[in-house]
């Protein structure tokens, strides 16, 4: 014996009509005794609720009665055939003739009771027994409609009615004897108290009914037949990555429904579980996939959790006060009162001083709640050994869940720390002792950024995502973007992490989408599609998409997006920047930036503000971290000026070196911007803030390399006829290097907090004697790299290496 239940959506239209008729076949095929049971069509018993309250307010409920019977009967003419209609039709009618009498009943009296409200929501799976059980005659010899309000028994509770289980097994067996060999379709969701009138077991009531049917016939197997594969990690809407999870205990699987998983109701598996009857979740609309399977004796699980649950809606009710502590009994009065009141409590949290209690109402019993204490401890709030309960809204519960977690260290950390990484505050938070759960309240407008993040920590087969709000298109951007689709897959299967651009602007447009942006299209995407480009409105967009581990990319040269990253910062959204503004101006500004990122929880990376892609400030922190004390940093940090005086040698001229440099994209549009030093000096005094220094852009002592008629120019042109003119100059200083045997290098150096930038003649003994290119140098001099220092060197110059190094910035806010 087999018990196959079927939700609302497998029986919602005419298509999904059919393929239920297409598994019940194939079941009943492979020779099992069955037992359908049904929902309402889907959205039904939505539409009799709110027929309902209209009718109590008043208000009319015709055009909501015809569009039900409507809907009912255009699945009749399209699945039935035309000889089989009438019967079908009249019976249907009979229902919806009964169903009008009772709505004018309320909308006469103005009133609707809880009696009359189950009277009337159980003629949505009435109507669909009826018209399923119809359509199956049409494949099987035998099909009987049972109306499940004859055989389930329950007390008078109406809308949350407890089962007889005694009377109702003995009801269904001999039921199921007297009616052998034939095909039944019973109601789900509905019974009746001993008066025979109707109740109902709850919303989603009808797995209910399915799990009652199993266990009183002790059938091999109940199928809930949904819209899904099966249970998930986490609830597909909210989480792409969600995978079906091919097995549950019972436990797991009670823990996951009790908090917000939809698949299954909750009561399901309490007489399941009694009996040990396996439960299998499987998708009508993909029948091959397996599903989940619900049993007693699951294999053992690699994974750490089995799944993320949440309830979108929630509200926390706050009570505290001196006369709770050490009252024997109090916690009793409250719990007992609202069990009384049937209103349900999710969570409950209690300060070990006893001063307070925290607990979890559906928001529409909360200020029932309220009231009720208020009543209750109405002398303790008189005498002030109280206060006023308080209730807070717009909340949410997330829960994780697993058998693995018992007794498993790390499993709390890695939570909150995925919270935290992503600036999500924990209201309250709760953790049975049996350790298969760990719940927590948070903001509402949080959840889905909380179960994404939640979802890359515990699930670690599947790549951490970032969520990339990329600013500027210039040389460097393009290079980044390229270079991320090149090593998506490396990235993937070596570091897993995928990295999505959800927002990109430059100066003139601006595009975002949560899912990610092309990485072979996006420059058509952004051309076509975007909106002018606004830099505030980039920032708030960015941070109300509120996507898991975001991180803003600064790609740009320009003073502007500097004004926002305290801002980002506050959003704990974590920022890497090529962008030396942001460092390099005044030192309580560099100070609030590192404050900001650390009191949030955010990565701040600037690997290129100092040496383009080579490790010098990751080096420089290594180094400190370690204990290591700086005493000297000496460095050449600008590639073009690198690249200059490597060339200046022989009988090449100073004008035609720097004209080469700019031609090759070395220099900036205005050679005079690198030749200036200033730019090195952002970088020195960079260095000089992360060793520890507190020191402002005056305070580094920069030679110019270039006479002042250069520097007067009142244009590039008239720059590189100055040069011309100072060739004698130039040609000076390099004849002065060769005769000694020496070469030129333009030399920035921190020596015991003092900054400064010089033109240098070096020799073979130096570190900086052989150079080539545009490469970068550094050496450090600390107490333990005294007698050798320890050099960095490489490429300093170009958008290749530029964008590697903000490449492995966010890769190392990945790793984090």
């Amino acid at each position: 014996m087999k018990v196959l239940k079927f939700g609302g959506t497998s029986v919602g239209s005419v298509q999904s009509i059919s393929a239920v008729m297409d598994i019940v076949k194939q079941e009943h095929q492979a020779g099992d005794s069955l037992v359908v049971v049904v929902s309402a069509m889907s959205g039904v018993t939505n539409l009799l609720t709110e027929m309902a309250g209209q009718a109590a307010a008043g208000q009319e409920f015709t055009a909501q009665l015809a569009e039900l019977e409507s809907r009912h009967f255009g699945v009749v003419k399209q699945l039935l055939e035309i000889s089989h209609q009438n019967p079908v039709f009249t019976r249907l009618k009979i229902y919806f003739n009964q169903l009008e009498d009772l709505l004018q009943g309320v909308y006469t009296l103005r009133e609707l009771t809880p009696k009359t409200r189950d009277l009337i929501l159980s003629f949505g799976e009435r109507c669909s027994a009826l018209l399923l059980s119809r359509m199956a005659l049409q494949y099987f010899p035998e099909v009987l409609y049972v109306d499940a309000s004859e055989v389930i028994k329950t007390d008078s509770s109406f809308g949350q009615a407890k089962v007889n289980t005694e009377l109702t097994d003995l009801l269904i067996r001999s039921f199921v004897d007297e009616n052998k060999g034939k095909l039944l379709f019973v109601t789900g969701f509905i019974a009746s108290n001993d008066a025979g009138q109707v109740t109902t077991l709850g919303r989603g009531g009808s797995d209910y009914t399915a799990a009652i049917f199993g266990s009183a016939l002790h059938a091999s197997e109940i199928q809930i037949w949904t819209d899904v594969n099966g249970m998930m990690t986490a609830d597909p809407r909210i989480v792409k990555k969600a995978f079906s999870l091919p097995e549950l205990t019972y436990t797991e699987a009670m823990e996951l429904s009790y908090f917000g998983a939809k698949v299954i109701y909750p009561p399901t598996m309490i007489p399941a579980f009694l009996k040990k009857i396996p439960i299998v979740i499987k998708n009508t609309f993909e029948p091959g996939f397996a599903g989940t399977v619900i049993r007693h004796d699951c294999q053992n699980s690699n994974l750490p959790i089995k799944g993320i649950s949440s309830i979108d809606k929630i509200s926390i009710i706050n009570l505290q006060g001196s006369g709770m502590v050490g009252k024997a009994g109090f916690s009793g009065r409250l719990f007992s009162l609202l069990a009384r009141e049937q209103i349900n409590v999710v969570l409950i949290t209690q300060s070990s001083s006893e001063h307070s209690i925290t607990f979890a109402v559906n928001p529409a019993d909360a200020e029932k709640a309220c009231q009720l204490m208020e009543q209750e401890f109405e002398l303790e709030l008189a005498a002030k050994k109280l206060d006023k309960p308080v209730i807070e809204g717009n909340l949410a519960v997330l829960a994780i869940v697993g058998e693995n977690m018992k007794q498993t260290p790390g499993m709390s950390g890695r939570l909150f720390h995925a919270l935290g990484r992503n600036g999500i505050n924990v209201r309250a938070i709760a953790q049975g002792s049996s350790e298969y759960n760990i719940s927590v309240i948070i903001s509402a407008t949080d959840l889905a950024k909380a179960v994404n993040a939640v979802h890359d920590a515990f699930f670690v087969q599947f790549n951490k995502t970032l969520h990339v709000f990329c600013l500027g298109t210039g040389n460097i951007g393009k290079t980044l973007i390229r270079q991320l689709k090149e090593h998506s897959e490396f990235l993937q299967h070596n570091n897993s992490i995928q990295v999505k651009i959800a927002g990109i602007s430059n100066t003139r447009q601006m595009l975002f989408n949560s899912d990610g942006l092309s990485l072979d299209s996006w420059q058509d995407e952004l051309e076509q599609h975007g909106q002018p480009a606004n830099l505030q409105e980039f920032v708030n967009r960015m941070k109300s998409m509120n996507l898991p581990n975001c991180v803003f990319v600064d790609n740009t040269a320009s003073p502007v997006p500097v004004t926002f990253y305290e801002e980002v910062f506050k959003a704990t959204i974590s920022i890497v920047t090529c962008n030396k503004i942001g460092n390099s101006a005044a030192y309580n500004q560099y100070k609030t930036f590192k404050d900001t990122a650390r009191k949030h929880g955010v990565d701040f990376f600037y690997e290129t503000n100092v040496g383009a892609g080579l490790p010098i400030i990751r080096t420089l922190k290594d180094l400190m971290s370690s204990g290591d004390r700086v005493q000297k940093i000496e460095a050449i940090l600008s590639g073009t000026i690198s690249f200059i005086f490597n060339n200046f040698k022989g009988d090449a001229s100073f004008h035609d070196v720097v004209k080469t440099a700019q031609e090759k994209g070395y220099t900036e549009p205005d050679p005079r911007d690198d030749l200036s030093g200033k730019d090195f000096m952002r970088k020195i005094l960079i260095l000089a803030r992360d060793a520890g220094y507190q020191m402002e852009a005056e305070d580094v002592e920069i030679e110019n390399i270039l006479p002042q008629a250069c520097l007067d120019a009142q244009s590039v042109d008239e720059f590189y006829a100055a040069l011309l003119a100072e060739e004698a100059y130039f040609n000076d200083i390099k004849q002065q290097a060769e005769s000694s045997g020496k070469v030129l290098r333009y030399i920035g150096k921190l020596d015991n907090g003092k900054a400064s930038i010089s033109l240098q003649m070096v020799d073979e003994s130096h570190p900086f004697f052989s150079m080539s290119g545009s490469d970068n140098i550094i050496a450090f001099t600390t107490d333990r790299y005294k007698e050798r220092p320890m050099v960095v060197k490489g490429p300093g110059a170009g958008a290749e290496v530029t964008a590697a190094g903000v490449f492995a910035d966010l890769i190392n806010v990945g790793a984090n």
